[in-house]
């Protein structure tokens, strides 16, 4: 966000460049490009990787905390959400979020590393799983903890030179109010009515965000890219529950592509998400079991929110998504044969515009530049080649 401070020194500074002289020719070029340069590498300079399990023995300790009978019960945990905020003329909530536990370590700022052209259009392009598989089972939930409490989100694998990234919302990694990351973050992709994992459990190795949403709350940076460990599934052994290796996330469940720049009002996307919270009115219409698909239909920019920090929300209308959809992916493209498309954005917010106390409209935070930038943060990041 830009303060109003900085908006009048932008405006002076425009001022005055009008007065220069016009370059030209290969002056001109090399002053657009430095400039271009300067913009990047301040951007990247905004985006921080936070470690999460990054040895063996961490990874066990989550893996233990989430055994069999755990995933029994997740339907009493709750569907996260930060916290409802008052907008002008209309009413926001969160579609899932929330509160972390004890930070773990200093964020560390991350140097650009640029690995293609963030320019608008695809920055990555959809796979499917190696393994033979014509359809892709890229969308699922991610479970967490906040103190000594249980929270769930929606999440998608996106393809990675690292073949192990995971997008959801930012707070559903991190808390901005009270400055903390989430613990025991795992990922299972389409997982099953009663708590099954088919396609295995992933753990978080390290969270990458942006610093205006870990420092600020600003909805604008609410997306977060976690890289995750190689996949594991649990089997008894002798009456033992033991860890078995499965390979890594996008070998196993493909992955979306992803789309930048992409001005709302010039594509359609369809939103995807557990949704299981009620709506204002405390009717609820789903249950957080099945995952839900609310129509393809046109973005459009949504209404600045200044109480969220809000400026370039991207908003999809005729969406009555609710809590638990947080982190769920907007896919341009989707191919509902083989499950895949690309990635154009997160759900963040859900809205009732009208006041009729029912959710009519879902929105994301615009996935620019800045956004692809995270996203190659997490893409770069290395795990170990064995888990178990």
């Amino acid at each position: 966000m830009i303060s109003r401070a900085r908006q009048l020194l932008a405006a002076a500074l425009s001022g005055a460049l009008l007065m220069l002289p016009a370059h030209t020719g290969i002056a001109a070029a090399q002053t657009a490009q430095t400039a271009q340069a300067g913009k990047a590498t301040a951007a990247a300079g905004k985006v921080q990787s936070i470690a999460l399990a990054k040895t063996a023995a961490d990874v066990k300790r989550v893996a233990d905390y989430w055994k069999p009978e755990k995933f029994k019960h997740t339907d009493s945990f709750s569907p996260a959400t930060p916290g409802a905020a008052v907008v002008p003329k209309s009413t926001s909530t969160s579609a899932g979020g929330a509160a972390g536990p004890a930070a773990r370590t200093a964020a560390s700022k991350a140097s650009a590393t640029s690995t293609g052209k963030l320019g608008a259009g695809r920055l990555a392009a959809p796979a499917l799983p190696r393994k033979g598989a014509q359809v892709g089972s890229t969308m699922g939930k991610v479970f967490f903890r906040f103190g000594d409490k249980e929270y769930w989100c929606s999440a998608s694998a996106v393809t990675a030179r690292n073949r192990s990234v995971v997008a959801t919302a930012g707070h559903c990694a991190y808390d901005p109010r009270q400055a903390k990351v989430a613990d025991y973050w795992i990922f299972v992709p389409n997982p099953g009515l009663g708590g099954e994992q088919p396609m295995g459990i992933y753990v978080a190795s390290s969270i990458s965000l942006h610093e205006d949403w870990i420092g600020r709350g600003d909805y604008d940076y609410d997306y977060a890219f976690v890289t995750v460990h190689r996949g594991f599934t649990w089997v008894n052994k002798n009456g033992q529950y033991v860890m078995q290796d499965v390979g890594r996330l996008q070998d196993n469940v493909g992955g979306l592509g992803l789309e930048l720049n992409r001005k709302p009002g010039t594509y359609t996307a369809a939103a995807f998400g557990y949704p299981a919270g009620a709506q204002p009115d405390g009717n609820r219409l789903y249950d957080g079991k099945t995952l839900r698909m609310c129509r393809e239909g046109r973005t459009i920019w949504n209404s600045p929110a200044p109480p969220l920090d809000l400026q370039k929300g991207v908003q999809l209308p005729a969406c009555d998504f609710s809590a638990g959809t947080s982190g769920g992916p907007w896919v341009i493209g989707y191919d509902p044969d083989r499950k895949i498309g690309s990635l154009a954005g997160v759900n963040s917010l859900n809205w009732d515009r009208n006041g009729d106390k029912r959710y009519d409209a879902i929105s994301s935070p615009y996935f620019d530049t800045v956004a692809g930038m995270v996203y190659q943060r997490a893409a770069a990041q290395s795990t170990p080649a064995k888990i178990a």
